[in-house]
């Protein structure tokens, strides 16, 4: 079965659940980038949680930005997930490795170090959302819990984990837990919420079990009138870049800019940061660009 996202509640609509599985998707970005074994976790942490934080979304088109910077060797992460279950990203240093932490798990938050997360929330209309918060740990799952808590007001417990081996991605994915606004004021389960995801073993641990989201979702709100939502919401890497926009962006450039590539370069070349895709114009490509702008401006 695919990479995945589904939705539940719990305490009659007071708590609400998603979680994603994302081993495929997240694969793709460490084939394409070249990636590291810490930076794929890195980034398939990001990308899970990007798709969970989009999931809770409402327009058709709303997408969520992550961005973390921080003063480790990693230096930053940056991921774009929308509410239809696409996502991308990148990280900055793809190539950076450290040594496993005592308990032999990638070191992460050693990777990122401290700084900040940025969050972008836009919804397709008017401006976007945006907030800052500090880097608590750097492990991304603890960072985003923050976030919502700050940010968001929002109690939340975030669980993210990728197991990676020299074969590639085994397992990835994440969920979210949210106490709503009507529940979050019985402290019991609160508490209770945030011990069961506490206790949990690493997420990729119980995928690699044979573990599936529901049940996950069973193990912890199985006994607070879980409801798993019947939709099944297919996710995938996706970026939407184009040969055509790259044209558009070169046409910014301006006919000198322009002209210059073609006696100096012999053509341009571009690589998406969010896919590594590369697009090539020849001279001929580069020569039209020119006419247009002329046209457009008269000259």
């Amino acid at each position: 079965m695919g990479d995945r996202l589904i939705r539940a509640t719990a305490a009659g609509g007071g708590i609400r659940a998603v979680g994603t599985i994302t081993t495929r998707l997240v694969d793709e970005a460490r084939q394409r980038h070249g990636l590291s074994y810490v930076a794929t976790a890195a980034l398939g942490r990001t990308m899970s949680a990007g798709l969970l934080l989009a999931s809770s979304m409402k327009r058709p088109g709303s997408r969520v930005n992550l961005r973390f910077r921080g003063d480790g060797p990693l230096k930053g992460i940056m991921v774009d997930a929308g509410l239809d279950g696409t996502v991308r990203g990148y990280v900055s240093n793809p190539a950076v490795e450290l040594p496993p932490k005592p308990n032999g798990k990638l070191d992460v938050g050693g990777a990122i170090g401290e700084g900040f997360l940025y969050v972008v929330r836009d919804a397709g209309y008017g401006y976007p959302y945006s907030s800052t918060t500090e880097i608590i740990s750097g492990e991304i799952g603890d960072d985003i819990t923050h976030y919502l808590a700050m940010s968001e007001q929002t109690p939340s417990a975030v669980s993210l984990g990728v197991f990676v081996d020299k074969g590639g991605v085994v397992a990835s994915g994440g969920l979210m837990l949210q106490i709503l606004p009507r529940a979050a004021v019985d402290e019991e389960m609160v508490t209770a919420i945030e011990e069961r995801v506490g206790a949990l073993a690493g997420f990729s641990t119980l995928l690699r079990e044979g573990k599936s989201l529901p049940d996950i979702f069973e193990s912890l709100l199985g006994d607070m009138g879980l409801e798993i939502l019947p939709e099944v919401q297919m996710v995938r890497f996706h970026c939407g870049c184009t040969h055509e926009r790259m044209l558009d962006a070169l046409k910014l450039l301006g006919p000198d800019e322009l002209q210059d590539m073609i006696e100096t370069d012999g053509g341009a070349e571009a690589t998406c940061n969010f896919c590594n895709e590369i697009y090539r114009s020849d001279v001929h490509q580069l020569a039209s660009l020119i006419e247009e702008l002329r046209t457009d401006t008269g000259t």
